[in-house]
This record gives C-alpha cells, sequence and structure tokens, in this order.
C-alpha cells in the first residue's frame, strides 16, 4: 500500500471519529497562529504565539523551513480540521500533521519553546535552553509535534501563551521559517475554573469575615466556589470591582448557609464552637458566633440562652433580655431561660420585673442534681467575679430563703 492510500485511510478513520469526540472541545482556529520569518544567519529569533485561549489543554504546531521562491501546500488549520479531540484516536495527530507536511527547504534550524517572556528573552540573549519547557537540540527542517497540558510545562493553567525560540544553523544565508500554532480549547475548562484558579477562590473565601467566623470553613467555601462557578467565568469574576466581589461572596455565603444540606454541619460546629468560648469567658466572640446561628434562623432554646447569658456578662442587659425572650417563647419551661431572664432584669435595675421569677421557681430544680437556688448562688458568685453590679444579689438571696 502507497503512501497516498496510507493517508486517505487515515483521514478517513480520523473524519469519522470527529462527529463524536468533538463533543468535549473544539480546534480554535481564530486563534491560531502562522507567522512566517526571516531568519537572519547565525541569529536567534523569539516568536510569541497569539493569545492561547482559556480552557486550552493542548496544541499541535507545525515548523517549516522553506526556500525562497516555496510556498506551504496547505496550512495547519486545514490538515486539523480532520484531526478530532486529541483525547482520543488523534493521540496520533501529531504524526499525521508529520506526514501531511511535505514541503520543506533544505536549510535547518534548531528551536526550543518557553512558557513565559524572561526565559525566552534569556534565550535570545544567551542562547540557553536549561529552562525550556521543550528543546529540539537537533536542527531539523520541518517538525510537527502535539503538547498537552498534563504532559508539558509549556501550557500553564493561567498562561496565555508559548514563546517559541530559533536558532539559524545557516552560516551564510538567512532562512524562512514557517511556525503554525492551533490550540485544542476543552469546553468546559473554558470557563477558567481549572484547578489553581479554584484553589485561588477558596483561600479568598476563607479569607472573608464570614468564613473566618466558621471553623473548619472547608465545606462553607466549597459551597461557595460552587455557586460562583455557576454565575461566573473565572475570569468574569476577577474583573469585578473589590467592593462587587465582597458583595458576591456574602451573598453566596448567604445562600450557602440556608442550604439544609450545608448548614446542618456548619451549625453544628458552631454551636461547639461557641460554648468552648463561653468555658474560655471570651464571650464578645460567642456573641459573633452566635449571632450566625440566629440570624439564618438556626437558633434553638439552648442557642438563644447561651447568646443572653454572654450578652450579660459583657454588661449588654437590654440586648440579653432580647434574646431570652426568644428563646422563652421557642420553649417557655427552659429553667435557664427564665434563670437569665431574672438576672437580666435585676442586673438592668428591674427588681420588679426580676422579683417574680426567681420566687416563682424557687422550689424546682434547673437539671436533675441542681436546684434552682443553688444555680442563682454559683451565677451571683460569677458576677461578682466579672466585675458586674451586685447590689441586689443579697436581696434575691435573702427571698429565696423565705
Amino acid at each position: 500500500m502507497n503512501i497516498k492510500n496510507i493517508l486517505f485511510i487515515l483521514l478517513i478513520i480520523l473524519s469519522v471519529n470527529t462527529l463524536f469526540a468533538q463533543k468535549d472541545g473544539y480546534w480554535d482556529k481564530e486563534r491560531a497562529t502562522k507567522r512566517e520569518i526571516v531568519v537572519s544567519a547565525r541569529e536567534r529569533i523569539v516568536i510569541k504565539t497569539e493569545e492561547l485561549p482559556i480552557g486550552t489543554t493542548e496544541v499541535v504546531f507545525r515548523i517549516t523551513l522553506l526556500d525562497v521562491n516555496q510556498q506551504m501546500a496547505n496550512s495547519l488549520v486545514s490538515v486539523l480540521k480532520s484531526i478530532p479531540d486529541p483525547t482520543g484516536i488523534s493521540q496520533g495527530s501529531a504524526g499525521a500533521v508529520f506526514l501531511l507536511s511535505k514541503i520543506s527547504g533544505d536549510d535547518k534550524c534548531k528551536y526550543a519553546i518557553f512558557s513565559n517572556e524572561v526565559l525566552a528573552a534569556e534565550y535570545k540573549k544567551n542562547g540557553t535552553t536549561a529552562k525550556a519547557c521543550y528543546e529540539q537540540n537537533v536542527a531539523v527542517s520541518k517538525d510537527a509535534k502535539g503538547l498537552s497540558i498534563d504532559k508539558s510545562l509549556c501550557i500553564l493553567p493561567n498562561s496565555n501563551a508559548m514563546w517559541f525560540g530559533f536558532e539559524s544553523k545557516n552560516w551564510l544565508m538567512n532562512q524562512k521559517i514557517v511556525l503554525e500554532v492551533v490550540p485544542w480549547v476543552n469546553t468546559r475548562l473554558s470557563s477558567g475554573w481549572n484547578l489553581e484558579n479554584r484553589k485561588l477562590i477558596l483561600n479568598q473565601c476563607k479569607s472573608t469575615d464570614l468564613a473566618k467566623k466558621i471553623i473548619p470553613s472547608d465545606d462553607f467555601c466549597v459551597c461557595v466556589l460552587n455557586n460562583l462557578q455557576k454565575e461566573y467565568k473565572f475570569q468574569e469574576f476577577q474583573k469585578l470591582l473589590p467592593i462587587e466581589k465582597s458583595k458576591a461572596y456574602a451573598d453566596f455565603g448567604n445562600a450557602c448557609l440556608s442550604q439544609i444540606g450545608t448548614s446542618d454541619k456548619i451549625f453544628s460546629d458552631l454551636r461547639n464552637q461557641v460554648a468552648d468560648l463561653v468555658k474560655q469567658a471570651k464571650y464578645s466572640e460567642a456573641i459573633e458566633k452566635s449571632g450566625i446561628i440566629v440570624v439564618y434562623g438556626k437558633a434553638n432554646v439552648k442557642d438563644f440562652n447561651t447568646l443572653g447569658y454572654s450578652y450579660l456578662m459583657t454588661k449588654q442587659y437590654a440586648k440579653a433580655i432580647k434574646s431570652l425572650k426568644e428563646g422563652e417563647k421557642l420553649d417557655d419551661s427552659e429553667l435557664l431561660i427564665q434563670m437569665n431572664l431574672a438576672h437580666g432584669y435585676l442586673l438592668n435595675k428591674n427588681f420588679k420585673s426580676a422579683k417574680p421569677i426567681y420566687k416563682k421557681y424557687q422550689f424546682q430544680n434547673v437539671t436533675d442534681s441542681l436546684s434552682w437556688t443553688r444555680k442563682v448562688q454559683q451565677d451571683f458568685d460569677t458576677f461578682k467575679k466579672a466585675g458586674l453590679p451586685s447590689g441586689d444579689f443579697d436581696r434575691v438571696l435573702r427571698l429565696l430563703e423565705d
């Protein structure tokens, strides 16, 4: 079988597979690079490709050296019309391109590829290829290859170009080099949400005020990230003003806290954090975290009681009374709520409202082993140590002795 028949069969196979494979992406011919350049004898030159589109996961490139009067028979883009998804059968696409790249001159050159402009500039200055992401160190008259993001450092997640460096091996005459580069764009990744960008957003989310109040914040920030991906392309989100980004984090954060599947674990963790903070007498922090539970409608009787107690310990008596009354609406038989409500009235100089509550439950237990009177005595001791006004404490204790 001659070479023409082999090529014909290969192209038929590739064309059929195109119908199925290209659903996951496409060859971006609009942003393909085609440059014809003249390299002077013994010169090095660097060529930057056209901007690589977001979601580029593979590129196919072809390099051809021509005699002065020769023209390319077929462009690389036209060849790739018959080559499907590079993740499928066209793993051999570079080989197919090589077979179809039949026109070349007698001159040869070496080349190297760089992932950033600084390295390319070093190459142009001194010819070093130590930091090249790909190097062809044997002079060739033509070459065609494919590079993929998972196997080559030439295509970096947030890089928007590649730099080709050429070194002429003709010591006397100029060389004409044709460089063609065509990117493959993964449709799913074209939104810009690659691994590095997702990590960036997760870290930004964890630095927000709301996330700092939630430990651990991993589940919360993953939820925020998922919502951001649905609403924005990565590049769109990055172009927002700082105040717009903050609002987006806040809005999506609120939505995540309101989602039942996510919130159960988050609010359970918050309750544990609040309990630890109260034990450490860090009442202001406890108030802040308890407030999240209340704002999102997840507070139970114990939450309102803890919040009310924390307000008492920070001398915010009106807020304490308000929170404790909210808890009372949920369960007016919870004696810890009733006791703290009495404390709130007492500390707020309203002995008249506190007295009937203290008297009403004086013969009951607040737990299975702790009496109401004993609990009042313990609380008063704690209040004295915290510097709360104690002028009416003895008056209440005498009242409970009757």
